[in-house]
């Protein structure tokens, strides 16, 4: 699976390094030469669309230097690989231009998760969220972003303003379901650090093919390094 390549402007002549080849062990060695603040940046995005968020950000990725970042990479190639194992589950390494390591972003179709226009989980489902919540419980020194998404169809009898504050507040209902599943597993609630209704915005796909409305209508869940990884990882003693 290719990475998830998220653009940093002043680093594009190093974007080959994300797309050589280098697992996320190699490319985690690259934490720290440069990269701390576009991972601090990054995981600012990840963590929700706040300024507390993004200076949560900035000091992990001030925090990470280049021994750090080879020991969060193979942690984070762990998580991916068992993440990977999961039913029905999309996943992809997330790096920067760098190719620095950042975590794991794990997508659920929600046709898979969910009927259409609810947020009740399907038998399916459940049984791919176990799975996934025994990533998480094994990787738990990871903190978790759960992202919850629709695609632009309206809803009947509704302006089209209407219709996107309908489509945010179900995107937000669908991530809180597989928020309250996870932890209903055993996942620690504080591992989760935000839940996210984003409705149609950041579409994955065209909205005017069945195709893409069904890639859109999704929820995705980011595994990214904690402040207790990070000093774990400082110290030399991440496993």
């Amino acid at each position: 699976m290719k990475s998830f390549r998220l653009s940093i402007l002043g680093l594009c002549s190093l974007v080959l390094l994300s797309g050589c080849g280098m697992n996320n062990t190699a490319k985690g060695g690259l934490i720290g030469g440069g990269g701390g603040a576009a991972l601090g940046g990054i995981l600012g995005q990840i963590i929700g669309k706040n300024t507390k968020s993004t200076a949560i950000g900035a000091a992990i990725g001030a925090a990470v230097g280049t021994t750090a970042g080879v020991l969060i990479g193979k942690k984070m190639d762990k998580a991916k690989a068992a993440a990977a194992a999961v039913e029905n589950a999309q996943v992809e390494g997330i790096t920067d231009a760098n190719g620095n390591t950042l975590g794991v972003k794990v997508t659920f179709d929600s046709g898979i998760l969910f009927p259409s226009s609810s947020s009740t989980l399907q038998t399916a489902a459940k049984n791919s969220l176990t799975e996934f919540a025994n990533v998480l419980k094994t990787n738990n020194d990871a903190d978790v972003a759960i992202k919850g998404y629709t695609d632009n169809q309206g809803w009947k009898n509704s302006t089209a303003e209407q219709s996107i504050q309908k489509n945010e507040t179900l995107s937000l209902q669908r991530a809180q379901s597989v928020q309250k599943y996870l932890t209903g597993q055993g996942v620690n609630s504080s591992q989760i650090k935000s839940v996210e209704g984003l409705g149609q915005a950041d579409p994955v796909a065209d909205n005017s093919t069945e195709a893409g409305r069904q890639q859109n209508r999704r929820v995705e869940v980011y595994l990214y390094p904690s402040q207790a990884m990070i000093d774990a990882a400082n110290n030399g003693t991440l496993q």
